[in-house]
């Protein structure tokens, strides 16, 4: 099988040479070339048509956002940010995911010694990813298998009584991974004001998990927050979760309520949509929706059939519109999905099974 050929786009020689040593580490993935700033990189792209690019986002002469901006209108292709775990680098890191990079990580740090193969299996792993990817061109605002892999009996014991209370409160429950803050946001968009309590759970990092939810908030006419331990749950809210810690739903007499918990990674991610699905499924049953979206692996699809099996109406989005189909193939292929759509049609449908 071809190897993955990787062009690496950084402005600093020690970062370009410790990312090619991880990405040349893996005998799939071939390093063809690097480039120290976009105009290097714009020669590069040309003479040796790479299958992935990664991209810096602050470099001379041009900067990160704006070569990809470039790069995407005239020749769209997998990209992964590397990116500094500051506002600033977060802020401009959902910047290029609003343009159509694919995913990020977090720039690697100078002292490798503790965190070497952690940090190489994870830009191994999102390159790969990449280059499987549906690419999209896109415009701004409209680990490691050696981790023992936990499933969501870590946080939450799965039962096999439903609780079905009597109320009308509804919940909609949403999981992504890979590509999933665009999908998130799509989804948002489409949201009535009145719409019930959405809860999220999206693969992403402590540092920018809160940027991500005040980035939604500043557009949307939804209020969104990064979900707090005992929040209570209100339509026309939305409730991320933090990027260390999963985030469950409880009942607490007539309202619902955000319950953060520091247990360990399920599916190897802190926080999991299992177990957000899980929590859902158990404690609001029938008045829940769910909604799995774009996404790399299987997290969220064992949830999603207990959602399923509790009476929840589920949704899937579809293969051609998702980034990586991993996460709601595989809730089709588990039978938990009800109907499966186009990214832009998911929130009217959704909003109309909650209410029905």
């Amino acid at each position: 099988m071809a190897k993955i050929r990787v062009l690496i786009v950084d402005d600093s020689a020690l970062i370009r040479k410790v990312l090619t040593e991880m990405l040349s580490s893996d005998k799939e993935i071939e390093v063809i070339g690097t480039a120290s700033d976009p105009l290097i990189a714009r020669n590069k792209i040309k003479e040796l048509n790479p299958d992935v690019i990664t991209l810096d986002v602050e470099m001379p002469k041009m900067d990160g956002i704006t070569f990809l901006s470039n790069l995407m209108r005239l020749r769209p292709m997998p990209v992964v940010m590397v990116s500094s775990l500051t506002e600033k680098g977060a802020d401009v890191t959902f910047q290029a995911l609003e343009l159509g990079a694919v995913d990020f990580v977090t720039k690697p740090s100078i002292d490798l010694a503790h965190t070497f193969e952690q940090y190489a299996g994870e830009i191994i792993e999102k390159v790969k990813i990449a280059a499987k990817a549906n690419v999209r061109q896109g415009e701004p605002l409209r680990k490691l298998d050696t981790i023992e892999k936990y499933s969501a009996d870590a946080v939450l014991a799965k039962s096999a009584k439903i609780k079905n209370f009597k109320t009308t409160d509804k919940i909609i429950a949403i999981g992504a991974s890979t590509g999933g803050t665009e999908a998130i946001k799509e989804v948002l968009l489409d949201m009535p004001v009145n719409s019930p309590g959405i809860v999220i759970t999206q693969h992403i990092p402590e540092a920018f998990s809160k940027k991500f939810a005040d980035r939604l908030d500043s557009f949307l006419p939804l209020k969104v927050y990064e979900a707090e331990d005992g929040q209570q749950i209100i339509p026309g809210h939305v409730y991320i979760a933090p990027g260390n810690q999963h985030l469950l739903v409880e009942r607490d007499g007539a309202r619902y309520i955000c319950r953060l918990n520091d247990g360990p990674p399920v599916n190897r991610h802190k926080p999991s949509v299992d177990v957000l699905f899980r929590s859902v499924a158990q404690n609001v049953g029938k008045n829940s929706l769910g909604i799995i979206l774009t996404g790399m692996g299987d997290d969220g699809a064992r949830g999603l059939k207990e959602m399923h099996d509790s009476g929840s109406y589920t949704i899937a989005q579809d293969e051609k519109t998702s980034v990586v189909w991993g996460m709601p193939g595989s809730a089709v292929n588990q039978e938990a999905v009800d109907t499966i759509l186009p990214l832009k049609k998911i929130a009217v449908h959704a909003i109309k099974k909650i209410t029905d």
